[in-house]
This record gives structure tokens, sequence and C-alpha cells, in this order.
């Protein structure tokens, strides 16, 4: 089955091809056809398309909605000079699977999407008003493109973290508060943890139960996750993506009471604040220069940077925090697993982050740590690591892709 994988935001459409089946999928073999991201939708918008192969096509043109940008992906994957091989038209692409950030309670596992279905993603809104309504934009210029025959999938971000108890999920405010508003935590990045939580039972060998592992995404988002017997039991991210980590641009954990005081210090409003809180606070807020890691990494390197020093001391002293609550919380991890653009790419980070931590059995082999860079994935403890340590490239799409495949098919999830 060729499967059209798509993650749509306000501005724009991310979309991979992926050729997999059950069969595939219990040999490993799915195959990434194509890929690319259209941005800017709705002015003059950057095309970036990659064919497996071939070379990449970079170009730009005027895109009014996202329908009219899924139907220049149509083109492109017919163009012959960038066709998919097997894809000759609509009826070339056998099912849809949509990444859908939030859905609340409601939604725990990937579903087939109905009308139904889209009115369970909409209830959601007023918890992801920035994300909800574009994935359902997504979905709906799918219908109209490629009719309500092909079928199409959500695969939501929370689902994973649908099995924290309460002690976990619920915050320490009146009760009816939860029960009025659903005020609790949901967690994010859950399809990229369960990811990494599949590849590390894949390379060790272990099963599912006794799967007992701390994970993180550490990217321009970054969070958090305590893994046992195969299921989230707590992930840093909460009610939004803001809680948790200190990251890219977010600031993480915040004692609450600090956006009344900057409201009557600054003269701002509730929105003003959480723009700062989300948009130019994290490592971008402390540095004062850029969210970017690597550029962080070259000021102190090449400048010793006081502030970017700080910033990635407060970033990595996060983690390591969250990694010895995580510890506790499971009663003993058997590995921790870096994954994202951070995690699998900066060999200092992750060597910070696990400074330190030889008493709770984490150990880092600096050579292995070094080579670990751009799509490795391996262990990079020491052989006498009591805890192991992995770096493992996520793969979101793989999941969304394998997820559609299984809820059209009607076939148990196993992964």
């Amino acid at each position: 089955m060729n499967i059209f994988v798509l993650n749509c935001g306000s501005s724009t459409l991310k979309f991979r091809i992926i050729e997999t089946d059950l069969d595939l999928i219990e040999q490993h073999a799915d195959r990434t056809l194509a890929m690319g991201v259209i941005e800017r939708i709705g002015s003059q918008a950057l095309i970036s398309y990659q064919v497996e192969g071939k070379a990449a096509l970079k170009e730009a043109t005027p895109l009014r909605d996202h329908k009219a940008a899924l139907n220049y992906v149509l083109k492109l994957l017919t163009n012959p000079d960038y066709e998919v091989p097997g894809i000759k038209g609509l009826e070339d692409i056998h099912a849809i699977g949509h990444r859908v950030v939030h859905g609340g309670e409601r939604f725990k596992s990937s579903i087939r999407v109905d009308d139904e279905v889209i009115r369970g993603i909409e209830d959601c809104i007023e918890l992801a008003p920035l994300h909800n309504p574009a994935n359902i934009k997504g979905i709906y210029a799918a219908r109209e493109v490629f009719g309500s025959t092909t079928p199409q999938v959500a695969v939501f971000d929370t689902a994973f973290h649908s099995t924290l108890p309460e002690t976990a999920y619920l915050y320490g405010i009146p009760y009816q508060m939860y029960r009025r508003y659903k005020i609790r935590k949901y967690g994010f990045h859950g399809t990229s943890h369960r990811y990494i939580s599949y590849r590390y039972r894949d390379l060790t060998g272990k099963a599912r139960e006794d799967t007992n592992i701390i994970t993180l995404h550490l990217g321009n988002g970054s969070s958090a996750c305590a893994i046992k017997q195969g299921d989230s039991i707590d992930t840093s991210m909460g009610f939004t993506p803001l809680e948790g980590l200190m990251m890219g641009t977010r600031c993480g954990d915040i004692d609450p009471t600090v956006i009344e005081f900057l409201s009557h210090k600054e003269g701002a409003t509730i929105d003003e604040i959480f723009a700062m809180l989300n948009k130019r606070s994290g490592v971008l807020g402390i540095s004062g220069l850029t969210n970017d890691m690597r550029d962080l990494i070259d000021e102190v390197d090449e400048f010793n940077d006081r502030r970017a020093q700080l910033a990635l001391d407060m970033f990595c002293i996060r983690a390591k925090k969250y990694i010895g609550a995580y510890m506790a919380a499971i009663n003993g991890a058997d590995a921790v697993c870096f994954s994202a653009g951070i995690g699998e790419n900066s060999p200092k980070i992750r060597s910070k982050i696990c400074e330190g931590m030889d008493h709770i059995g984490i150990e880092i082999d600096e050579e292995k740590n070094n080579i670990a860079v751009q799509g490795s994935e391996m262990m990079i403890s020491t052989h006498n690591s009591k805890v192991k340590v992995f770096v493992i490239p996520t793969n979101e799409e793989l999941i969304l892709a394998r997820d559609t495949v299984r809820v059209v098919l009607n076939a148990p999830r196993r992964n």
C-alpha cells in the first residue's frame, strides 16, 4: 500500500509517501518513496521535494490554501522528472494518514476519519487552538482532492500518553476544574516516544512488557517520557506543550505566579505574556542570541559567551532532573534513549546531560558518543554502565503510515 502521510500546520504542509503493508511492517521493509514540505501557504509558497534516488527540488509558487498545496503535491508526484515509481494518479494513493496533535481523552488510539471523528477533533480545538484547526484543514483538503472513498486515518500525538495514571495526569487544583474543563496533563510527541520505544525493543530483543526506559525527544520542542512495561506512565509536557523541559523558545516549568507578576509590572495582557513564554523564552530568551543549539555551542567554543553557556547549562540540567525523577517513577530504568534534532546530533549536549550520573548507573562512552551523529542508531554507554544509553533517530511518519495500514485493514497494533 502507498500511504500518504500528512502533517498540516496553519501555513505548512509536510508530507511523505511510504510504501508499507502488514508483511512489510513485519519484515521492517517499509520504504519512503518521496517526501517534502510546503511552507508559507496562503502567499508565495516555498516547496522542498525529494524523491528516492533523485536530486532534491526547491521552488516557489503562489498557493492560496491547503487544497491548492495538495493539488500541487499531486502534480509533483506525477511529474516525469520527479514522479514516484508506481504512482501515476490519485488511484495509486491507497490511504492517507494525518498527524493530529490533540485527541483529548476521547481518542486513545488511531482511528479512521469520518464526520463524527472530525467533530471529536473539533471538540478538542480549545485544548490545541494552534494545531487542531490546521490538522482539520488537512483532512478536509484531502477529502476534496482524493474524494470520500480514499480512507483517511487520524493518528494522535496525545494517544501514547493515554496510559498515564491519575496521579501523573492530574494537577493539584480543585478536582472540579478537571471534571468541568478537563484540565490535566495530556503530553505530546507521543508518536516519537512510541517509535523510540519500539526501536529500543528491536535493538535489544526486549518484550514490550519488559521495556522500562526513559526517552528524551530533544529538539526545538523537547519532552521526556517515562515508559514502564511499554506504557507511558509520565511525561514532561502537560496541558499544553509549554510545560516541562526548557526548550528552544518555550520556558518549560515555571511558577504560575510569574504570569500575574509580569502582568502587573509590564502592563502586559495574558496573551502577550504567553506569547513571550512560548516564542521568546527558553534557550533563545536566556542566551539573547538564538534558539539553535548548534549556534549556541559555536558561540561558547569560539567566544566563550557567558549567556550562551548559561542557556546550554540550563537546558541540560532540566533534562538531567527529569531523568532522575523518572528513574524514581519507574523504580529504575534499563535505558535512556536520546532522539530528535538535538538528541540525535549533539554529542556535547548528550554528554553534558549524562555527566555526573554514574551514581545512578549512567556512564557514557565518549568515543561512541562522538561518532553517534547524522542518523546513527547505536548504544553510546560503556559496557559497565548499569543503565544503557542509546541514540535512536525518531521516525514519526513511519508510525503514522503503519497505523494507517492497520486501521484500514482492521489489524491489531503491534508497536
